[in-house]
This record gives C-alpha cells, sequence and structure tokens, in this order.
C-alpha cells in the first residue's frame, strides 16, 4: 500500500491532521490475498474522491466477529473491547469497512460494550459520494454487461441494505439482473456463522455449489459481490462444479467501479 498513500491513524495525528473517517480494512482485507485487491480498489477511489481518511494499521484487531458466530462470546468481547479502547482514544467518530462481518459487529453490537460509532459498509459511502458528486462513474468495461449481485447476508438481510450496491451497479450503465434468490430471500454463501474457518460438514451439496447453480442459471457475465468471504465462496462454489465460465467474472462493487474508471 507504500505506493497508494495511505496513513494510519496515529501519522496523522502527529501530523495535526484529523481524518473525517477510519477505514476499517479487516482481517480478509488485510491478509488474503484476493481481498487485498478488494481493499487497493477501495483505496483507489478515496483517493480519487480527495477523502481524508486514515487506517489503524497495526492497531487494528479482529472485530470479533468470528469467535461470536462460533460461540465465543468471552474471547469476542475480549477482541471488541481492546479495539473500542484504541477507537475511542482517537475520538473516532466515523467509519467505513468492506467487510459486511466488520459492518455488522461494530455497527449493532460495539455500541452496547461503549463503542459508539456511525459504521458504513463501503456500498453504503460510495453511494453516498456518488450522490454527493464526490466521485462519478461511466460505464467503461461494463457498460451493457450482465451483472447479477449476491446480497451478503450481513448487509442484506441483517441490516436492511440492498439499493445502496444496486444502484453503483446501475451507475456504470450495467443491465442488473437478479438472482432467484435475492434481497430478503438471497441465499447465504455458506461463509456465514463462522462457517468460512471449518470444514463442511456431510450433506448433499456445498451452500457455494447451490448457489454457483444458481448464478449459472441467471446466464450473467459478472457477479458483483460487496464481501471478501462472498467473493471467495462464490468462486470456489464455480470452480468445484467445473461449470466455471471464461467470461464469468467475479468483482467486488469497489473493484467495478475503480475499473470503471481506470483508477
Amino acid at each position: 500500500m507504500d505506493n497508494l498513500n495511505v496513513k494510519t491513524f496515529s501519522e496523522c495525528i502527529e501530523q495535526g491532521v484529523i481524518p473525517e473517517i477510519l477505514f476499517w480494512v479487516g482481517c480478509a482485507g488485510s491478509f488474503d490475498e484476493r481481498a487485498k485487491k478488494i481493499t487497493k480498489a477501495f483505496v483507489k477511489i478515496l483517493n480519487k474522491a480527495n477523502i481524508k481518511f486514515a487506517v489503524l494499521g497495526k492497531e487494528e484487531s479482529c472485530s470479533g466477529d468470528p469467535a461470536k458466530r462460533a460461540g465465543n462470546e468471552f474471547l469476542f468481547q475480549m477482541q471488541a473491547m481492546n479495539n473500542i479502547e484504541t477507537l475511542n482514544s482517537y475520538s473516532i467518530k466515523s467509519i467505513v469497512t468492506t467487510c459486511p462481518h466488520c459492518f455488522n459487529t461494530i455497527k449493532n453490537e460495539y455500541p452496547e460494550l461503549g463503542g459508539k460509532y456511525t459504521v458504513y459498509h463501503h456500498s453504503q459511502f460510495l453511494n453516498k459520494l456518488m450522490k454527493e458528486g464526490r466521485i462519478s462513474v461511466e460505464g467503461g468495461n461494463f457498460k451493457g454487461k450482465k451483472i447479477t449481485f449476491h446480497d451478503p447476508c450481513y448487509l442484506g438481510r441483517a441490516n436492511g441494505v440492498y439499493e445502496a450496491p444496486r444502484n453503483l451497479i446501475k451507475k456504470i450503465d450495467a443491465e442488473l439482473i437478479e438472482l432467484k434468490r435475492s434481497r430478503s430471500k438471497g441465499l447465504c454463501c455458506g461463509a456465514g456463522g463462522a462457517q468460512m474457518f471449518k470444514e463442511s460438514e456431510q450433506g448433499r451439496k456445498e451452500i457455494s455449489s447451490e448457489r454457483a447453480e444458481e448464478i449459472e442459471e441467471s446466464e450473467a457475465e459478472i457477479v458483483a459481490a460487496a464481501c471478501p468471504f462472498c467473493n471467495t465462496m462464490i468462486s470456489d462454489g464455480l470452480k468445484s462444479d467445473k461449470k466455471e465460465k471464461d467470461n464469468t467474472k467475479i468483482y467486488d462493487i469497489a473493484e467495478l467501479i475503480a475499473n470503471a474508471n481506470d483508477l
């Protein structure tokens, strides 16, 4: 990230600069090779829009979502309290993240532990920037493409965010195709509830494969995702069924916007 002009909050404070927002990168966005590309795409957009932002860097720890979903409330509270102490020490008010799991946890579960912030999922924040005229997009390589959007559980059903990512897809002049199960009836990618980090149990079919079949049936050329876990699971589902089309690509919402603007 050295060439992308990313500063930590501590560096900004030392320089007397107060960022308007904290970019919470998350574990996937920090360590997973595929998710790092999403992080970089979002940072490029923030820079293009002249947003004063910062990250926590090494001071950022896991939000605690996997521990809580796996039933380890004690570990979750330890992780959450440590993060809240760090966030409050910088008097952080606004947070944006590319991970719906972090978004849901910080937004809905940190307040009762003393962490009260305005929290945006990056699709909401990008949609906000678009409405304010701080960024604009043209179709570019995606104009007229058939794009379907997979609703992440913790963005859609858990928080009712359905329109923001779809508005962004429409802004790039793409043809939005809805899957059979979408919005409040969307199908989980299979990673939720800490399932991302354990081996599959016996069953008839992998959830990711079930979702991949629906995507194949939609005949979409591009799958738009808004969660690093969904991105991984859907990609695996398409590959495991050996039905992946050469022209079926998976992009995060941030990557669509960044690529459309040649960032």
